[in-house]
């Protein structure tokens, strides 16, 4: 499940119809229905009542006229309705976030493989586009400049080709160029590709509809899928196509994931990898054959020559839910010198060496997590079964076509979590590095941390880092020549990112790099020696970007001591200034972070939770009753929200416009504060992650500038599950309002993958199951309102959820709700304007939640 940060959507829309001309509608059918069913035989039943509703509307009339005067007092909460604040400063709205007003600028470095030089020395190689050409450029030599090729488009068979983007070969004689791009699923895409030597300035068509492309490391070859089939095109030998599979079809996926893998286990749209000198190709080959389809109907799709159809678009995709039959999968090793290929079956190799028939079946169904060559002649592979219970190391020595398991790890209180981050470490006895190993994250005294294995089939690792703080991801690089592994962690804060380094042969001293003295959030981007970086600066203050050397002894701060060297910053890509001179003219809700105490555990431990806050523009504490709160959440197992990165989206624009204090707060079950606080959530979602949230909100509620008749809670995704689960669970008392968007209501009805990593099968945890699904909607019906929205084209969680959701309200006479369904979006819901149409539609539902509109006592239809 993709967890949505409130900065990522950053594109609103049209104004949605006003409210009240529904509501007047609704009188107007009232009224409709009061004439049809009119006798005369009742005039006097309707006098006497006539006469008893009199009496009421004219207490009603006195009571409405006091709350009156209580509104008008000077201290009742009023919708903004000035553009500037109190100091002339403009105020955040919709326009700045659809306009990227605020979005810093961002630059990405291909960095190239350094086979020009012969030395082998670590000149910075990337690629850029500068003034209508493709160049390579060295960050060591600024002088060095290679143009790639002229222009964003070409001619090819008498037609003009728009480039999308190029690949260049190692060697930099060749190219890739994409064109032609036509989406798919999340990350997946089709597109014709063609072959460009860079000497001659020929180019050549690779083929049509091809899902993705792969150089090899000697730019010899190129493996690339196209309809579910493996091929190379070999420019060794005259540009020639060698087939490699040839049983792809829509049920058998060679070299490229099904949706499940694509979207919960790689992430990506690749399932190949060549070996270190080219000689071999792994692959996965996934089976879905078994796998239940599910059928989305598309009802406004742009059909072609401008026809309509009378009937919606069908479009099945097999989705494998909760306890359903997986693909399944192995790993495959092609021999480029011989044109064969194996398969590892690595599914019997675990299964045989179960002690137990149980423990054998645990297996018919296993997840291929990640797939890494160790040199040239060994493959390892990450497995895991499909609860992510027990996590398998195999190891492929692929000349004798031998499998074996180095260790298998089970995760007893908690799962193992699918990373993509483990490192190849190539052996060299002149630098103590005696067999070939690898690094990865592993956890150390329930912290994920960086560990060692070497050699590659040990079992037993080496911690390289350790304590009350988590690596994020995995290494970063490896620098084969001083043993240092720099690597981004939380070690100052779980809600920082900073970078540092760790040598293998003194773990656990940690050095830091950047300054932990101040607040940051860093990324960064290292060149294929490790000398050079791009080391991104992401907030909390104005972003920036900047290369540094950390082979340069010339260190920025000249105070600098063991415990941080920072290296020498050659100069800025970016500075955002341009940026920084337009906050100057806005008034920006800032966000202030901090660890929230909640309550007390089970066990009379204090719950620190981290989160943050922004004030709304002239925010006065003095204020008695006055001040809504907005909570967003997303909350789902492992996430993040609460990090100090410079954003400006959604929740600013919602404190600015509503005059709200908007709250963001990672509770238990999220990630970066180490398993304890991560695993609470297994085998029952939506319990503690709910509670959080009520309690949070209680603790706002006793602040005496808060309205708490006014607190609402907003999600998507998960954080719509989240959303409903939170309403339930507190049935009106401190959440008022609630919008969900695209929500979980059922576990049975989400993908199998990321379902039963936390809720292990329906068959294994029927109880959890009925617990966590959404099912008391006459405790969510105790919020004064709430409003639910949903693509109907959602490939991720299917529009189902929101129809078993509306069945559940009518079951049980719920009517205190609104709707708002965008035809044919996904779960981004973006088509046909949807996401404007979202934001602006969420907005002003939540002005009328919290001028009282949506009050019950003001509603028609009471019963």
């Amino acid at each position: 499940m993709t967890e949505f940060h409130d900065t990522e959507y950053q594109s609103f829309g049209n104004e949605p119809e006003d409210l009240r001309e529904l509501t007047q509608r609704k009188r107007e059918r009232v009224s409709y229905y009061s004439n049809r069913y009119f006798k005369p035989s009742i005039i006097l039943i309707l006098l006497i009542w006539g006469s008893y509703l009199l009496i009421n509307t004219v207490e009603t009339f006195y009571n409405t006229n006091k709350s009156k005067e209580k509104l008008d007092t000077p201290n009742s909460y009023k919708l903004p309705n000035s553009l500037v604040t109190d100091n002339g400063q403009l105020k955040v709205n919709f326009n700045n976030v659809r306009n990227n007003t605020f979005v810093p600028e961002f630059h990405s470095l291909q960095w190239i493989k350094n086979d020009v030089t012969s030395d082998n020395l670590d000149m910075g190689l990337y690629m850029t586009y500068i003034d209508e050409k493709y160049l390579i450029k060295s960050v060591y030599d600024k002088e060095y400049e290679k143009v790639l090729f002229h222009g964003k488009k070409f001619e090819y068979d008498g037609k003009s080709i728009d480039i999308d983007s190029i690949i260049a070969s190692s060697n930099l004689k060749y190219l890739i160029i994409k064109a032609n791009v036509i989406s798919n699923w999340r990350h997946s895409t089709l597109a014709t590709y063609f072959e460009y030597d860079i000497k001659k300035k020929s180019i050549k068509l690779i083929g049509d509809n091809i899902s993705f492309v792969e150089w090899s490391p000697n730019s010899n070859e190129i493996a690339y899928v196209q309809d579910n089939d493996i091929f190379i095109y070999s420019i060794a030998e005259s540009k020639t196509i060698i087939r490699v599979t040839a049983d792809g079809n829509t049920q058998i996926f060679n070299g490229r994931p099904d949706w499940v893998y694509e979207e919960e286990v790689l992430e990506n749209d690749k399932a190949l990898w060549w070996s270190e000198k080219g000689d071999y190709l792994s692959f996965l080959k996934i089976d879905e054959t078994n796998v239940n389809e599910y059928t989305i109907p598309y009802f406004v799709q742009e059909a072609s020559l401008n026809l309509v159809s009378p009937y919606p678009e069908m479009r099945s995709i097999k989705y494998p839910k909760s306890g359903t039959p997986n693909p399944t999968v192995d790993v495959w090793i092609f021999k480029r010198q011989d044109r064969t290929s194996y398969p590892a079956k690595i599914s019997s190799v675990i299964r045989d060496s179960a002690d137990t028939e149980i423990k054998a079946l645990k297996w018919e169904s296993l997840l291929v997590t990640e797939v890494v060559w160790i040199g040239n002649t060994h493959v390892l592979i990450k497995t895991s079964d499909r609860s992510s219970e027990v996590l398998t190391i195999l190891l492929i020595e692929v000349e004798n076509q031998k499998t074996i398991i180095t260790r298998q790890d089970t995760s007893i209180d908690g799962w193992w979590e699918i990373s993509h981050d483990l490192l190849y470490v190539s052996s060299d006895a002149s630098k103590n590095r005696t067999s070939d190993g690898y690094i990865d994250l592993y956890p150390v005294d329930g912290y994920n941390h960086l560990a060692y294995f070497s050699p590659a089939n040990s079992s037993e690792p080496i911690a390289l880092t350790r304590g009350e703080w988590e690596v994020v991801k995995g290494p970063a690089t490896f620098d084969p020549e001083t043993n240092d592994v720099y690597f981004i962690g939380t070690k100052k804060s779980s809600m920082e990112r900073h970078l540092y380094k760790v040598n293998l042969h003194n773990p656990e001293k940690v050095t830091d790099i950047t300054n932990t003295t101040e607040e940051g959030v860093y990324s960064v981007s290292f060149s294929t020696g490790s000398r050079f970086a791009l080391l991104s600066y992401m907030g909390p203050n104005i972003p920036y970007q900047k290369i540094v050397d950390f082979k340069s002894s010339n260190y920025d701060d000249k105070k600098v001591n063991s415990s941080f060297q920072p290296g020498e910053t050659l100069y800025y890509l970016e500075t955002n200034e341009k940026l920084a001179k337009r906050m100057e003219l806005y008034s920006v809700p800032a966000r202030t972070f901090r660890e929230l105490n909640i309550g007390e555990d089970n066990d009379g431990n204090d719950i620190l939770v981290n989160s943050y806050e922004i004030l709304p523009d002239n925010f006065d504490p003095e204020k008695k009753n006055y001040y809504p709160v907005f909570f967003y959440a997303y909350g789902g197992p492992n996430s993040q929200q609460v990090v100090e990165s410079f954003a400006v989206g959604f929740n600013e624009v919602a404190a600015a416009q509503l005059d709200a204090i908007v709250v963001v707060v990672d509770g238990r079950g999220t990630g970066f504060k180490g398993g304890k606080f991560r695993y609470l959530v297994r085998d029952n979602l939506g319990d503690v992650e709910a509670q959080d949230q009520i309690s949070a909100a209680k603790l706002y509620s006793k602040k005496p500038y808060v309205d708490a008749e006014k607190i609402s809670l907003f999600g998507w995704s998960y954080g719509g599950y989240l959303t409903l689960k939170t309403l339930e669970k507190d049935a009106g008392k401190y959440f008022k309002y609630g919008i969900s968007v695209a929500p979980v209501i059922d576990w049975r009805f989400y993908d199998s993958v990321y379902t039963e990593r936390y809720m292990h099968t329906p068959q294994e945890n029927d109880i959890g199951y009925q617990k966590s699904k959404v099912s008391n909607v006459t405790a969510i019906g105790e919020s004064q309102r709430f409003l639910l929205m949903h693509g109907t084209g959602d490939d991720n969680v299917h529009f189902q959820n929101s129809m078993k959701f509306l069945d559940l309200l009518d079951i049980n006479e719920v009517e205190n709700y609104d709707v708002h369904v965008f035809p044919d979006s996904d779960h981004s819901i973006r088509h046909h304007n949807a996401n404007d149409m979202l934001y602006n539609r969420l907005l002003n539902w939540v002005k009328l939640a919290y001028t009282d509109r949506f009050h019950k006592d003001t509603l028609i239809f009471q019963k």
